[in-house]
């Protein structure tokens, strides 16, 4: 196994959408409407601006792993003086390379852009299965966080 890591051009778009898709799936939604041409065109827009960032895992270059960051900004405050927050999503490994270290790896890639990007902060809702992973990795639950759907 001879893993690789690259950061997500339009050239993987359509297999990270994919991806994606079939992470969503895995995490039990509900399937009312055909989510590639607004996925496609969320990533290509903040992937022009900067605002999106992903770095992606490949084994004999297929895509086997997946990440992402978007960066959002709100008022400052006192947990996160920038005000910029980012928003990690995408995290995807393909079941048959689970459990060999590509996930950290992959975050530890976003977040590293985050920090760059100057982020002071950063929030995920994470899956059951994801939770040992943030975890470990030093995240922490915030118990004050609601969501109101439109």
């Amino acid at each position: 196994m001879d893993i690789r890591y690259k950061r997500l051009t339009e050239k993987e778009l359509n297999t990270f959408i994919h991806m994606r898709i079939n992470q969503l799936r895995e995490e039990g939604a509900k399937e009312e409407i055909d989510l590639v041409p607004a996925l496609n065109e969320y990533y290509t827009r903040h992937m022009a601006d900067g605002t999106f960032v992903s770095w992606l895992a490949l084994d004999e270059g297929n895509i086997i792993g997946t990440s992402g960051m978007s960066f959002v900004e709100k008022p400052p405050y006192f947990g996160c003086p920038s005000g910029k927050i980012g928003l990690l999503s995408s995290m995807y490994t393909d079941l048959e390379y689970r459990r060999r270290g590509i996930a950290k790896e992959l975050l530890s890639r976003v977040i590293d852009d985050a920090r760059e990007y100057g982020c002071g902060t950063i929030q995920i809702t994470a899956s059951d299965m994801g939770v040992k992973l943030y975890t470990d990795f030093g995240f922490v639950h915030n118990g004050n966080f609601m969501q109101y759907k439109l």
